[in-house]
C-alpha cells in the first residue's frame, strides 16, 4: 500500500446502507446540539461585526470573564487519547455531528488497538504531521466502514452558526456551530469544519476513496483552508498539540520520515470514555453562542492589549480560535 498525500488507500467494501448522501444525513446524521445565539444560518458575515468603539477588553480578559456556565465539558466518547512512547499525550476531541460514520470507525479503531505500536511517520514543516499504520497488511478491525461517505460537508436544516462577523476567503460565511469553526453556503445550505491549527482530519486516497479513518493528521501549520470540502475533518487537538508540532520534519517528500526508524511510536489510543472515571483527563471548551466569547472575538479584531498600535479591525476564522481549558 503507497502512502500519499494526506493517504491511505481504503480497503473493502464501500457504504451501502444508504444510497445517496442525503439519504445518510436523514437516517444518521441528524441536528446538532442547540447552543448558539440567535444568529440565523443565512445571515450574512457583517451582521456579527461588532464595532470598535464597543471593544473594551483584551482576549485574555474576555476569557477570564466567562461564567462556569460559559463552559462545556468534552463528552468521554468524543474524546481520544494518544499516548506516545515518550510519555507525552495529545488529546483530541471527536465531532461526531460532522462526521458520524468516520468517528465511528475511529472509536472502533481505537478500541480494537489499531494505532498501539504504530508512529508518526510524517510531519511536514508549516503543514501537518500524520500518524497511524502506513503500508500494512493488516485487516480492517469489524465493525468499521472500509470506505465511508464522504463526510466533508453536512446539511444545515435547522442549524444557527453564530457568524465570525468578518469575510472569509474560502466560502461565503464563516463562523462557529456549537463549538467548532466552521464555514457555510447559504445558497447551498451546507456547513463544514474548517482546516484551522489543531484540526483533525482522515488520511485518503483519490477520490472515491474518502479514507477509513485508519490514518489521521493534525495541522500543524498556517491553516490549509484549501483542504475544505475535499477531506474528513473529524476533531481537534484540545491539548498536547506541541507533541505533533515540536517534532523533527520529515526529509522525503511531503515531509515523510525516510526511515522506519525515524518514526515516532505511539503506544497506544483511548476511548476517554473506556478508562475509569477517576482517570479520564476533563477538558473544556467555550460556549460560542456566550458573551463572553463574542467580547472574545471582538477583542480578536479590535486588539487593545497594550503592545498594539493598530488594530486590525478584523479577524480570520483561524485566528480567533475556540478557547479550551483542561479542568
Amino acid at each position: 500500500m503507497m502512502r500519499r498525500l494526506l493517504v491511505t488507500v481504503a480497503l473493502g467494501m464501500s457504504l451501502s446502507a444508504c444510497e445517496t448522501l442525503a439519504d445518510f444525513e436523514e437516517s444518521v446524521l441528524g441536528p446538532l446540539p442547540e447552543d448558539e445565539a440567535a444568529a440565523s444560518a443565512d445571515a450574512t458575515p457583517s451582521q456579527a461585526a461588532p464595532p470598535a468603539s464597543q471593544v473594551t477588553m483584551t482576549p485574555t480578559e474576555a476569557i477570564a470573564s466567562a461564567a462556569p456556565a460559559d463552559w462545556r465539558a468534552v463528552a468521554p466518547e468524543n474524546l481520544l487519547l494518544m499516548d506516545l512512547a515518550d510519555g507525552r499525550r495529545v488529546a483530541i476531541e471527536l465531532a461526531p455531528a460532522f462526521a458520524p460514520v468516520h468517528v465511528a470507525n475511529i472509536r472502533a479503531f481505537a478500541r480494537a488497538d489499531w494505532w498501539n505500536r504504530s508512529g508518526i511517520y510524517r510531519v511536514q514543516d508549516n503543514y501537518v504531521a500524520q500518524w497511524g499504520n502506513g503500508e500494512t497488511s493488516k485487516g480492517l478491525p469489524a465493525g468499521v466502514v472500509s470506505v465511508p461517505p464522504p463526510e466533508y460537508d453536512r446539511a444545515m436544516a435547522g442549524l444557527k452558526p453564530r457568524p465570525l462577523g468578518y469575510r472569509d476567503s474560502y466560502a461565503p460565511a464563516a463562523g462557529y456551530l456549537s463549538g467548532w469553526p466552521v464555514a457555510w453556503n447559504p445558497r447551498t445550505a451546507r456547513t463544514n469544519l474548517v482546516h484551522c491549527y489543531g484540526m483533525v482530519g482522515v488520511g485518503r486516497g483519490e477520490a472515491p476513496d474518502t479514507g477509513s479513518g485508519g490514518e489521521l493528521y493534525a495541522v500543524i501549520g498556517h491553516a490549509p483552508r484549501h483542504l475544505d470540502r475535499n477531506i474528513a475533518l473529524v476533531g481537534r487537538v484540545v491539548d498536547g498539540i506541541d507533541a505533533l508540532s515540536a517534532r523533527p520534519r520529515g526529509t522525503e517528500a511531503l515531509g515523510f520520515y525516510k526511515a522506519r526508524s525515524s518514526d515516532i511510536p505511539i503506544a497506544r489510543v483511548t476511548v476517554a470514555a473506556d478508562l475509569p472515571a477517576a482517570r479520564r483527563p476533563v477538558y473544556e471548551v467555550l460556549n460560542t453562542g456566550s458573551a463572553a466569547f463574542a467580547r472574545y472575538v471582538a477583542g480578536r479584531a479590535n486588539r487593545k492589549d497594550s503592545f498594539f498600535i493598530t488594530p486590525a479591525g478584523g479577524v480570520d476564522i483561524c485566528n480567533a480560535p475556540v478557547p479550551m481549558r483542561k479542568r
